[in-house]
Order: structure tokens, then C-alpha cells, then sequence
């Protein structure tokens, strides 16, 4: 059973910037393509980066030039740095594996709320 553990979420202020990290209990999480996902009341859970194994990056329409994925392999670790955010990324933030699809792999953690608002 893969445990995912994501944490750095908090409240922030339209413009700033935050940083989530995401703990992956996976022997070989380096071979795995990665994606974070976030969650707004009431909609669907949407694919938001996504990293593959050999570093290719891929980013929703809404983040693009705002958000930067990344992962250190030997610390069996994902981030994502979230910077000029805007209340509309407020959300419950997940990490997983992701399929080529973009749908998961795992079975969910516990996320990380991210509320932006002044």
C-alpha cells in the first residue's frame, strides 16, 4: 500500500506564493510519473502538473507560468511551488502517481488545503 503525505498548504494572500511537498512510500518513485491534483468543493478532482519519470512536465491551462512541479528522487519527494496565486486555486491539494490518462494510480491522502484570500 502506497502512502502519499502532502503538506505545506495554509492560507495566503491573492499574489503570493506557497510551496507543497509530497511524500511518497514507494520503493520505486523514481520510475513513476507523478502529478499533483486538486480538489474545489463541489467539482471534480482535476489534474493540475504532472512529472514524468524522466522529467517531462506538463501543466493545466489555469497553472501554466505560475506553478512549477519538480521532484528529488532521492528523497522520495515531489513539490510544488505555487507562486502569483489566485482565489481560484483555492482547493484541496493531492499528490499520486499519474497514468499517461492523468488519471491516479493510489489510493488517495489526506491532501493539503490551500485557501487563498486577503
Amino acid at each position: 500500500q502506497v502512502q502519499l503525505v502532502e503538506s505545506g498548504g495554509g492560507l495566503v494572500q491573492p499574489g503570493g506564493s506557497l510551496r507543497l511537498s509530497c511524500v511518497v512510500s514507494e520503493r520505486f518513485f523514481s520510475s513513476y510519473a507523478m502529478g499533483w491534483y486538486r480538489q474545489i468543493p463541489g467539482k471534480q478532482r482535476e489534474l493540475v502538473a504532472a512529472i514524468t519519470s524522466n522529467g517531462y512536465i506538463n501543466y493545466a491551462d489555469s497553472v501554466k507560468g505560475r506553478f512549477t512541479i519538480s521532484r528529488d528522487n532521492a528523497k522520495n519527494t515531489m513539490y510544488l511551488q505555487m507562486n502569483s496565486v489566485k482565489p481560484e486555486d483555492t482547493a484541496v491539494y493531492y499528490c499520486n502517481g499519474a497514468r499517461s490518462t492523468g488519471t491516479s494510480l493510489w489510493s488517495w491522502g489526506q491532501g493539503t488545503q490551500v485557501t487563498v484570500s486577503s
